[in-house]
């Protein structure tokens, strides 16, 4: 590294650095930085990151008697996770072209500004694309209690940040909200009501823009408005809300403020940019405050140990900024690097709905014994009733065999992610496998599946069919695992391996064969 080619404006390279710093924390740039709402800066001196579970709700205390002991109440208790705070960095160049072209404006007695302008284009591309990265990961890490970096979308080492969301603080809705029957207030109200089971109030929740839409529009949140503001008969007409309306159902019916997250990044590997949104789809996630959790930020090594030859800056406490010049190729380089990441804290106290993730309720064919659930498998009403009362699951209200099909599904889809796996472990659904999907250039294609019961049960029957394709292709075992798909021509096969355990109960899987055939 050579110094700065531009070594006589390094005042000016400063200041373009607290500059950007104070439009980004002013709020006065174009792109804005809601990670900067949600996380405290807190300077780390091991470079390690640490989310805290704290277990410790307000208990009221006892009324005692004169002269009589205190009763002793139990302490609240905190879990970790914790991780190395990763590097974050990014570089520019400045080629020998556009220095010629500096060069001319300064022969042509341009002023000074523009030149300085010129020169430092690159610094603030430097500090925001900090800033973008930052926002993407903590809008991804909030909205999944998952933080991927990987490959395709990061030129340096791929990070995966798990912060474990319990699941017995996810849910998915009654309907799914795109569905004209849903009812988002109600499943609102279903989580606000776990929540406040476990000593928590959530004051706030997030969902991405078109989440929102789809909540403003939904028929019940539009009742629930025209009730706020005394609208009378059945047929009145309300357009879809905007948020300040959203807000004042929400406020009128004690439930959390919303918050649109409508935020796209952009991404750049191998000179090939592609836009990511960082906020998982169809997640809305509840919070007790805006603010949730700590910007965890280290000191790099170069900070002490500084190259006499390089131009250095600061922006906001974490990153470092370089300036300098190579002569193989000639260019002069700009940088910016950081060390750090946002972590949510008390994550026990964070709650996630999935407004598309519901069983569906369409296609259930009432009066007989049996109901579909869980992509395509079939049990006993009986069984399923049994498995919703048991004391480990307990719908509300409990499950009957007079029931409906459809009523069944609905105690279901009000289940927490944590009371569903245990209802599927308590029905014993076999466990099929298709296969990975495949392709084929011949007519014949070998398939094999796999297919293991439940508990003490067995696999009473294997059948493969064809649920799509271009033609009816036929199979030379259509009872076995094994089998060959026959007659194929070119397009796309899906096929089902079908398995019914000794207790009658039934498991699907598919696969996926495009064939093309000369």
């Amino acid at each position: 590294m050579l110094e700065s080619l531009f070594i006589q404006w390094a005042a000016d390279f400063k200041k373009i650095a607290k500059a950007i710093e104070e439009r980004v924390n002013g709020k006065k740039t174009i792109a804005t930085y809601s990670y900067k709402d949600m996380f405290t800066p807190e300077l780390s001196t091991d470079l390690k990151w640490q989310s805290l579970n704290v277990d410790g709700g307000l208990v009221s205390a006892d009324v005692v008697a004169m002269d009589s002991p205190l009763p002793l109440k139990r302490r609240g208790s905190f879990g970790t996770a914790t991780g190395d705070i990763p590097k974050l960095g990014m570089k520019m160049k400045m080629s020998e072209k556009l220095m010629s072209d500096i060069d001319i404006l300064k022969s042509k007695g341009v002023e000074a500004s523009v030149l300085v302008a010129k020169i430092f284009e690159d610094t603030p591309r430097c500090i925001m694309g900090i800033h973008e990265k930052l926002e993407y990961i903590a809008l991804q890490i909030l909205s999944e209690g998952v933080s991927v970096i990987d490959m395709d979308n990061n030129t340096g080492l791929g990070v995966r940040i798990d912060l474990n969301y319990k699941d017995e603080n996810k849910f998915g809705s009654e309907v799914e909200w795109s569905d004209v029957d849903a009812k988002p207030i109600s499943d609102i109200q279903r989580v606000m009501q776990a929540a406040k089971a476990n000593g928590d109030r959530p004051g706030y929740i997030r969902m991405s823009d078109s989440t929102f839409n789809t909540f403003s529009s939904n028929q019940q949140v539009k009742e629930f408005y025209g009730f706020s503001q005394n609208f009378s008969g059945q047929n009145v007409n309300i357009p879809s809300l905007n948020l300040e309306q959203a807000n004042l159902v929400m406020q009128k019916n004690k439930l959390p403020t919303i918050i649109i997250v409508d935020r796209i990044v952009v991404n750049e590997k191998n000179g090939s940019r592609t836009v990511l949104t960082p906020w998982a789809e169809n997640k809305v996630i509840f919070t007790s405050e805006v603010n949730v959790g700590k910007l965890f930020y280290g000191m790099l090594a170069e900070e002490t140990r500084q190259n006499k030859a390089v131009t250095y800056a600061k922006s906001d406490t974490f990153i470092l900024l370089k300036k300098w010049h190579e002569n193989e190729p000639f260019a002069e380089f700009t940088s910016s690097q950081a060390l750090v990441i946002p972590i949510p804290n008390n994550i026990g106290s964070i709650y996630q709905l999935d407004v598309e993730e519901a069983q569906q309720t369409e296609g259930q064919t009432e009066d007989d014994a049996t109901i579909t659930i869980y992509d395509d498998s079939t049990v006993t009403v009986a069984n399923l009733v049994n498995a919703l009362n048991d004391a480990d699951v307990k719908s509300k209200p409990a499950a009957t065999i007079e029931m409906t099909d459809v009523q069944l599904i609905t105690l279901v889809n009000k289940l927490s992610n944590a009371k569903e796996e245990i209802l599927k472990d308590i029905l014993e659904i076999p466990v099929v496998n298709a296969g990975t999907d495949t392709t084929s250039s011949a007519a014949t294609k070998a398939l094999l599946g796999t297919a293991t019961a439940a508990g003490d049960k067995t696999i009473a029957s294997l059948l493969w069919s064809q649920v799509s394709g271009p033609n009816t292709a036929g199979f030379s075992a259509p009872t076995a695992l094994s089998t060959n798909a026959t007659g194929l021509i070119t397009g796309t096969y899906v096929f089902k391996l079908t398995a019914t355990d000794s207790e009658g109960t039934i498991a699907s899987d598919t696969v996926s064969v495009v064939a093309t055939v000369a």
